[in-house]
C-alpha cells in the first residue's frame, strides 16, 4: 500500500505516464469529457470532492509549467480564481481562453478528472513540466 501522495490508482497512473508538455484537466461536475479522453470520476455528491482539494492534491504530485483557464473565471468565479492563483507554483505560465476554446483544448488531455465542484468555470488544464 502507498504511504504518500495520491491514493487514487487511476490518477497516480496518469501522472506517472506524463511526459513533458502532456496535459491533464481537472474539471467541475458539469465539464463535458471529449470522446476518447479518459475520465477519472471522483464526484461523490454536490461539492465533494471540491475542485480545490483535487487541484492541491494533484499539484503536490505533478510538475507543471503552464495552466489554461477559462477567461470567464475572472468575472464569474473570482473567488475560485484567487484560490487557483494562490495554489500554483511561482513561475507557472497562465493562459486564459474562452470557455468554448477551453472545452476544445480538453481534447488534448491524457485524462479529465471530474470533481464534485458545482461553481462555474472551476476547470483547469495542467501542462506537465520536465523535472530535469
Amino acid at each position: 500500500m502507498k504511504k504518500h501522495g495520491i491514493l487514487n490508482s487511476e490518477i497516480t497512473k496518469v501522472l506517472a505516464d506524463l511526459g513533458h508538455t502532456d496535459q491533464i484537466t481537472i474539471g467541475d461536475a458539469g465539464l463535458p469529457v471529449p470522446h476518447g479522453v479518459a475520465k477519472i470520476d471522483l464526484a461523490l455528491k454536490f461539492g465533494l470532492p471540491s475542485f480545490n482539494d483535487v487541484l492541491l492534491a494533484v499539484l503536490s504530485d505533478m510538475a507543471i509549467e503552464k495552466v489554461v483557464l477559462a477567461e470567464e473565471i475572472k468575472t464569474q468565479n473570482a473567488q475560485q480564481l484567487q484560490a487557483v492563483l494562490k495554489a500554483l507554483p511561482k513561475g507557472v505560465k497562465i493562459v486564459y481562453v474562452s470557455h468554448t476554446e477551453f472545452k476544445k483544448q480538453t481534447q488534448n488531455s491524457k485524462a479529465v478528472i471530474r470533481t464534485g465542484e458545482v461553481t462555474p468555470y472551476s476547470n483547469i488544464i495542467l501542462q506537465s513540466a520536465v523535472i530535469f
